[in-house]
């Protein structure tokens, strides 16, 4: 299936796993915070996308003025229910702390897009755990408001995924043509060998924003992070999951720090700590290991009854189950509970 058949058949199935709307493909989080000059044409631009689509901005307390943009163009509605792609909340007093819901939050609805507006800025990977938590989607996949990233390249890791049933396709700014250098290439490539070096994978950008996941292997990854680090403990959770990472080269418009580049050379030591850290940790337990968290995926999209795996390797650390254990997907997933 190619990237543009995909694009065209928004009736394309999608298992109905835990906690998914059948039909929808993708969840886009957008994670915001001072973007004003660039989040509309953002928006307008993954809007486009002809693929079943959910689209939320999740703002993080902007002070430049994108918060009042984003309330002009849209209108104030309840949470979003079940039926629109988006996972409802039911907040009561007690949980004021879990990264989906806070305290004071605003939902509002464009046209389009959901957008819900953070009374605190916890950090872009806060706002990232929040999409993935509320997402009812197939995949879910992470667009910087900058325009740095060129929307028009995901539906090719969707396409990918679908194709050859993988569970995480990443897309490479540094992979042959498309690399183009600025100050923080060299750090790219640094990390990205550290990240080859230790995790036993030929993965070349581990700090890529387009990060294409299975949402119902994501949501069992067991992420924390709040800040730029959830880029790198993504990629390292994937890996001692045994999860394989796909890539494809993307475009990539690079902005410099005049320009309102965020990332700081303190960003590039807590991403090394985080890289660090996890291999070091110890191995994960077998219901976290790559044949618990995807399972027998069947192949629904082409009518068929016989399960397909997901491409998965291991890191090194011997897990009992096989893929013939005939453990269902839907058996061995929980439903994302909310409650602290």
């Amino acid at each position: 299936m190619s990237p543009q058949r995909l694009s065209q058949r928004e009736d394309l199935h999608v298992e109905a796993g835990a906690g998914t709307t059948p039909g929808v493909l993708l969840t886009v989080v957008v994670p915001c915070f001072n973007e004003k000059d660039t989040i509309l044409d953002v928006l307008d631009e993954v809007r486009q996308l002809p693929l079943n689509k959910v689209v939320l901005v999740v703002d993080n307390n902007s002070t430049d003025g994108t918060r009042e943009l984003l309330r002009a163009n849209t209108t104030a509605t309840n949470e979003p229910s079940a039926d629109c792609g988006l996972r409802p909340i039911s907040l009561s007093p007690e949980q004021t702390d879990d990264s989906s819901h806070q305290r004071g939050q605003e939902w509002r609805r464009g046209d389009g897009f959901w957008v819900l507006l953070q009374p605190v800025n916890r950090g872009k990977g806060a706002s990232v755990r929040t999409g993935l938590a509320l997402a009812r989607s197939k995949y879910v996949v992470c667009q910087d408001a900058d325009r740095e990233y060129d929307p028009t390249d995901i539906p090719r890791l969707v396409a990918m995924a679908e194709e050859q049933n993988l569970g995480a396709v990443f897309g490479s700014r540094l992979w042959g043509a498309a690399a183009r250098r600025d100050s923080y290439h060299w750090g790219r490539v640094g990390l990205s060998t550290l990240f080859r070096w230790l995790y036993d994978t030929p993965t070349t950008d581990v700090a890529t924003c387009y990060k294409l996941l299975r949402t119902d292997i994501a949501r069992q990854l067991g992420l924390v992070g709040e800040g730029f680090s959830l880029d790198f403990e993504i990629a390292a959770q994937l890996r001692r999951a045994g999860v394989e990472i796909a890539e494809l080269p993307i475009s990539y418009r690079p902005r410099s720090e005049r320009e309102g580049k965020k990332l700081r050379w303190r960003d590039g030591v807590s991403a090394t700590w985080t890289l660090l850290k996890l291999r070091l940790a110890r191995r994960p337990p077998e219901r976290e290991t790559a044949s618990f968290l995807l399972g027998q995926a069947r192949d629904h999209a082409q009518g068929g009854d016989a399960p397909r795996t997901v491409p998965t390797r291991s890191l090194g650390w011997k897990s009992s189950s096989t893929a013939g254990d005939g453990v269902a997907l839907a058996e061995v997933l929980e439903p994302v509970r909310f409650s602290p």
